[in-house]
């Protein structure tokens, strides 16, 4: 039985059912024959054989072939020497008639002399099967397993040399340190926790996905499959390396040269290894120039691509690395794929296509798109369901929290990564958040703008700590907006940020609950005791930092540095960061794990947020929904494998 969980996802989340335990039964099993298994097969062959040349062979009374050539079936031949067609506009085949009974005949005599042949042959090697030795039949089955294993080592060899492209201009990726000096105080001390999230994971944890930092083991999750992948390193290289800690980041680099396998027989979170695992390895080679990450990267992809062998093209939630099968989860409304997952794909698979010259990966993601474009929407929203078999919605409910939220986002990072010439991608996003304007973003009693979610037409008035990020994608998204609607959008940004600070600073440890409620008298509070834990998230910060940008306000480095403070306060343990279970509680529980997004996105959110703008400028990088910074590809002329030229 399972029962309900709350995966620590990262960048936009999704709540989810701990999936029963899968397993697939390995290669190998399959050749540990005994031999006496063998001889009874080999028996069982012959009494087969015996039998077949009784009952199968043709006999002349019981099988008419039908009076037509096989060249006269697949290549008619036609009566009409222009169009192929009699007056009549039927088209003639030939072959029909007596004339060829006597070729026929000498046709199926030779097929009989030939199955008799083969069976013949089968038995004649049947009998030598049964007179070989013990040893013998052990060295044949023993070359067949080899064989065997070599054609699977072949198939699981890494890609051929991937094709030189021209490598994006890399700016801004170092240094930027702030000319104020509380400022660079403050960002000195988000570069030290990182340091001990880091190395505290590198002493209890190394190789494993996460860390238990009070228990201080290794820990994972489900959507990383049974599999150690080293999650945490991934995810946390970008973060070392714009950090300046680069004999971290090299000891992470070693541990991917040598021991990163994909090759593993383990279900994966096609969404969480896409963000995590490509977006953190495709960061990591632009960033250095390391060609290893961009490989391991690919390697990686071409794993995922079976996940789309469906009946639309719209992938499953989750593939095998190894088998390549893919399902869904059981509790997403009757099999269904989510919109935040197969919507949150797009950055990451236009990368590959321009590193690799494969249009297989662009073409995937823009046929998601195509779907979706024709496809009815309630009210203009999109639902957060989506059935892979039928190319149906599943139950109307759309957020722009959990289940939702990296789909918009997407729509415009999309845009914005092809330096604005992906006008489809801006306009489909334009669309999508008039209609959340309309129908899901509210003001509450006190004055709070807030986001609800929408459920089978009723607004639910409680918004959820992933829906915090919209209040930096508002401000993303405010320039290039349609009716001279910037300073709107910067305003409803600068809104939604406030709300968030308030549900931070409505609790005891002034960190904000996992979700919050606008109604019967409260505000930015939650309600339920399973919605007032706080998981090392990123989100409230992260819209910070896009304000900070965009207005340079003091109140966000203030707001951040409080976030900052409470984290190392009370969730700091001696070894690494833990959650807390409840953040209205002045001595809270911890969870005892420390999330691999929380290297990868809370604490560089917090670096960047301390640091000048001529760190990662939003000029020419985009963050994916993992942090993990892309470069804008400022393609020109060049069009991208499989693509239509863009159009500006």
């Amino acid at each position: 039985m399972t029962t309900p969980a709350l995966l620590p996802l990262s960048g936009r989340r999704i709540p989810t059912l701990s999936p029963g335990a899968s397993s697939f039964p390995h290669h190998r099993a399959t050749l540990r024959l005994s031999e006496k298994f063998i001889l009874l097969l080999i028996l069982s062959a012959f009494i087969t054989l015996c039998f077949g040349a009784f009952f199968f062979l043709p006999d002349n009374s019981k099988h008419k072939r039908f009076d037509l050539g096989l060249e006269d079936v697949l290549i008619p031949h036609i009566d009409s020497p222009k169009e192929g067609k009699h007056a009549s506009g039927q088209v003639v085949i030939h072959g029909q008639g007596g004339h060829d009974e006597h070729r026929h005949r000498e046709e199926e005599e030779s097929l009989r002399d030939k199955i008799r042949a083969d069976h013949e042959r089968a038995l004649q090697e049947a009998k030598e099967k049964l007179r070989k030795s013990r040893e013998e039949l052990q060295a044949e089955i023993q070359t067949e397993k080899s064989k065997v294993m070599e054609e699977l080592k072949k198939k699981d060899a890494g890609p051929k040399p991937l094709p030189p492209v021209p490598m994006p201009k890399v700016v801004g990726v170092s240094d930027g340190e702030p000319p104020e000096p509380d400022a660079k105080e403050k960002r000195d001390k988000i570069r030290e926790m990182m340091k001990h999230a880091w190395d505290s994971y590198r002493q209890y944890g190394w190789g494993h996905n996460e860390l238990k930092p009070l228990a201080k083991k290794g820990h994972s999750t489900n959507i990383f499959g049974n599999s150690q992948l080293g999650a945490t390193i991934v995810d946390a290289l970008d973060t070392l390396y714009i950090m300046g800690l680069h004999d971290e980041f090299k000891d992470g680099q070693e541990w991917i040269e040598q021991n990163l396998d994909f090759g593993v027989n383990a279900e994966v979170s096609v969404f969480e290894v896409n963000i995590r695992f490509i977006g953190g390895l495709l960061a990591a080679y632009y960033l250095s120039g390391q060609e290893v990450f961009k490989m391991k990267a690919v390697q990686l992809a071409e794993k995922l691509l079976p996940a789309f062998n469906t009946p639309t093209g719209i992938p499953w939630a989750m593939v095998n690395l190894k088998s390549g099968v893919g399902r869904n989860w059981g509790w997403a409304s009757a099999g269904s794929s989510i919109l935040a997952e197969f919507g949150t794909l797009h950055m990451e698979f236009v990368h590959l296509t321009y590193l690799t010259g494969n249009p297989a990966y662009y073409q995937k993601v823009m046929h998601i798109r195509k779907l979706l474009a024709k496809m009815d929407r309630p009210n203009g929203l999109y639902p957060n369901y989506l059935n892979p078999r039928t190319g149906r919605w599943g139950q109307h409910h759309t957020s722009v929290g959990g289940l939702g939220d990296s789909f918009y986002e997407y729509l415009l990072k999309a845009w914005l990564m092809s330096d604005k010439t992906d006008t489809e991608a801006r306009k489909t996003y334009d669309d999508a958040i008039e209609a959340i304007e309309r129908h899901l973003i509210r003001k509450s009693n006190g004055g709070l703008t807030f986001i609800g979610e929408w459920k089978n037409g009723h607004l639910e008035r409680k918004m959820g700590h992933l829906a915090c990020f919209a209040g930096g994608m508002f401000a993303l998204g405010a320039d290039g907006s349609p009716d001279d609607k910037a300073g709107h959008y910067l305003q409803l940004g600068a809104e939604i940020a406030h709300t968030c600070h308030e549900s931070y600073d409505r609790t005891v440890l002034k960190l904000g609950p996992e979700a919050f409620k606008f109604d019967s008298g409260l505000e930015a509070v939650a309600v339920r005791q399973n919605e007032k834990y706080y998981i090392l998230r990123p989100e409230v910060i992260e819209t910070y930092w896009y304000m900070w940008r965009f207005t340079h306000d003091p109140k966000y480095r203030q707001w951040g540095w409080e976030a900052a403070q409470a984290i190392d306060k009370y969730c700091r343990v001696s070894g690494g960061f833990s959650g807390v279970k409840d953040v209205y509680s002045s001595n809270p529980t911890y969870d005892d794990v420390q999330q691999s997004f929380f290297l990868a996105e809370t604490l560089k959110y917090l670096y960047l947020l301390f640091s000048s703008d001529d760190l990662m400028p939003l000029e020419s990088w985009v963050f994916n929904t993992e942090a993990h910074p892309l470069p804008v590809l400022h393609l020109g002329n060049i069009t991208l494998p499989g693509s239509e030229p863009a159009q500006r």
